[in-house]
């Protein structure tokens, strides 16, 4: 079993009529021509992982956040990382008057990974340049106890 596996919400929570047709244009073309507006990427972040060898490397991106907007939770074998962008609600007046439009997203991102071959206790994480690093350290892998058995 690979760790760090993404957990996928469950296909049918969310109806989706464009699901079959998105299947479709991804077999012939790649990555569905409107994927940035499918929910699942809309509300999640992106994140890269590596195998160092004896731990993994999770680099998520998450421009425009405060470290203090950051979480991250460990419960059983899942690691959570919630981000929560908060707006600020300012009237401001441009040459013309108000804004007409502004394109800023308020909400909670969230991801869950499976981190049932990782040592728990020795994650280590930064937040630098909008990007959040997490150190994964694999977990030893336990060797078979060797004992004698007397004959009888």
């Amino acid at each position: 079993m690979f760790a760090l596996r993404p957990y996928r919400k469950n296909d049918y929570e969310v109806y989706n009529p464009f699901r079959e047709i998105e299947e479709l244009e991804r077999t012939f073309f790649g990555e569905p021509l409107f994927a940035n507006w499918n929910e699942d990427r809309a509300l999640s972040f992106r994140t890269d992982i590596s195998d160092n060898g004896d731990s993994y490397l999770l680099e998520a991106e998450l421009p425009g956040f405060d470290k203090k907007d950051i979480k991250l939770d460990l419960s059983g074998n899942t690691l959570t990382i919630t981000a929560n962008h908060k707006s600020e609600k300012k009237e401001k007046e441009g040459e013309n008057g108000k804004y007409l439009r502004v394109e800023r997203f308020c909400g909670e991102y969230r991801r869950s990974f499976d981190i049932s071959e990782i040592n728990t206790d020795a994650i280590s994480a930064k937040y630098e340049n909008g990007v959040l690093s997490l150190t994964l350290p694999k977990k030893q892998p336990s060797l078979p106890e060797s004992r004698q058995l007397e004959i009888q």
